[in-house]
């Protein structure tokens, strides 16, 4: 009578482990993380709007800053946008190792679209902002905000809108989501660092090339690694560099190396490990924390007043889709790129748009760049109200690529159009 017994006093804990692992499994995958982030998005929101908003105020300023640690002003929403995100950074990191191991990145031949059209897709939208931003005190500040398009947020959309989508087309989008996150990570280490503490830096740098020598000798004990990171994280933040800097080089130095018995590699260790945490937890409690904002007409109506808010919806919307779209084409007009057999213009105008989506990074972009509450608030907005319009856009543009790929004769050739 014992045996059966155990087996149902075991069964619960089995049953619990399965659960988990499925959980894990479903964060791991850019549909779920995304919708996770709307969901906290939408919790902001609603309680930012409602007569308990002052509660959601306290909780964002609420200071968690022990003097034993030296770091300075830190409330809940900055240890967010600090702290966690840099585990959001560290995935990003992966990522782009990754493509440049056995990537779109690996071949520069194929790598030079989305790269290129990165590029353009940063530098189009900066302009745009200081065009229609021009004359506002301050304002020039914010370029960065609208360069920036949300690995997550964009993958979602593309997933949930687009059930046909070629492979090719979320490499794309894939590899140029990374590539504006590097590009805005140098940003913001170029851009955004105040003053800066000499011997913090140097202590982090040594750190983090201690975990790049370890990871190149193929050292694979998380209990060496976790230490190390975190030191790193906290010298880089007392440094006055932003601490997500830290984690996209963490990300980068993780070693994609095979071993011979075929085990997963560091890097795939650390993405499965670490994603689920980043999707599930530390994407979303940043995004509650940043997007809770006023949605009253005279709180609207002072976004569409302001010049700086107008400028990152410009940049985002327009910007995005011009540098690009503008980008590729470019790139294959002249003769650096290729479009590939399964792309279509139409798709990639449909990506274009998408990389309007700059939730994430944008927010961040915009703590650093406008410290006075009310300007980051009508920036946060003007970031939100872009983010849906360019997945709107991309929605319509996505929703008729998959009724045309339904077609018993299929899409037509690559660069043509129906």
């Amino acid at each position: 009578m014992s045996r059966p017994t155990e087996r149902r006093a075991g069964w619960p804990f089995r049953s619990d482990a399965r659960y988990r692992q499925q959980v894990a499994a479903a964060l791991r995958t850019e549909t779920v993380g995304g919708i996770i982030m709307l969901l906290a998005t939408a919790a902001a929101l609603v309680w930012a709007n409602t007569p308990w908003k002052d509660a959601y105020q306290d909780l964002r300023t609420y200071e968690l800053s022990p003097s034993w640690l030296g770091l300075e002003h830190m409330d809940v929403q900055h240890w967010a946008s600090g702290g966690l995100l840099a585990v959001f950074f560290f995935i990003a990191g992966l990522e782009l190792r990754e493509e440049l191991t056995h990537g779109e990145l690996q071949d520069p031949r194929e790598a030079a679209l989305p790269v290129i059209a990165a590029m353009a897709g940063v530098a189009i939208p900066a302009l745009i902002f200081l065009a229609v931003s021009a004359g506002e005190p301050g304002a020039a500040r914010g370029w960065a905000v609208p360069t920036a398009t949300d690995i997550a947020f964009a993958l979602a959309v593309l997933a949930v809108t687009f059930s046909t989508c070629p492979a090719p087309l979320r490499a794309f989008l894939l590899t140029l989501a990374v590539v504006d996150d590097l590009i805005a990570i140098t940003i913001i280490a170029l851009f955004y660092t105040d003053g800066l503490h000499w011997t913090p830096l140097i202590i982090g740098v040594i750190l983090i090339t201690a975990y790049g020598a370890l990871q190149a000798r193929n050292v694979r004990s998380p209990w060496l690694y976790v230490p190390l990171a975190v030191l790193a994280w906290y010298f880089v933040q007392r440094s006055g560099v932003h601490a997500t800097v830290a984690g996209v080089a963490l990300g980068m130095l993780t070693s994609p190396k095979e071993t011979p018995d075929e085990r997963p590699t560091n890097a795939e260790s650390s993405d499965h490990a670490l994603r689920p945490f980043s999707a599930g937890f530390c994407v979303p409690l940043f995004a509650f924390l940043s997007a809770g904002v006023a949605l009253s007409p005279s709180a609207l109506g002072a976004v569409f007043g302001d010049r700086v808010a107008l400028g990152v919806i410009a940049g985002l919307v327009v910007g995005k889709f011009l540098g690009v779209f503008g980008g590729a084409w470019a790139a294959v007009r002249l003769g650096l790129a290729t479009l590939g057999d399964e792309l279509h213009w139409r798709e990639i105008a449909g990506v274009a748009l998408l990389a309007g989506v700059g939730f994430t990074v944008s927010l961040l972009i915009g703590g650093l760049a406008y410290t006075d509450p009310s300007q980051f608030e009508r920036v946060t907005t003007a970031v939100l109200i872009a983010s849906l319009v360019a997945s709107a856009a991309a929605t319509v543009v996505f929703r008729h690529r998959v009724r045309v790929r339904a077609r018993p004769d299929g899409p037509p050739a690559p660069g043509r159009s129906e």
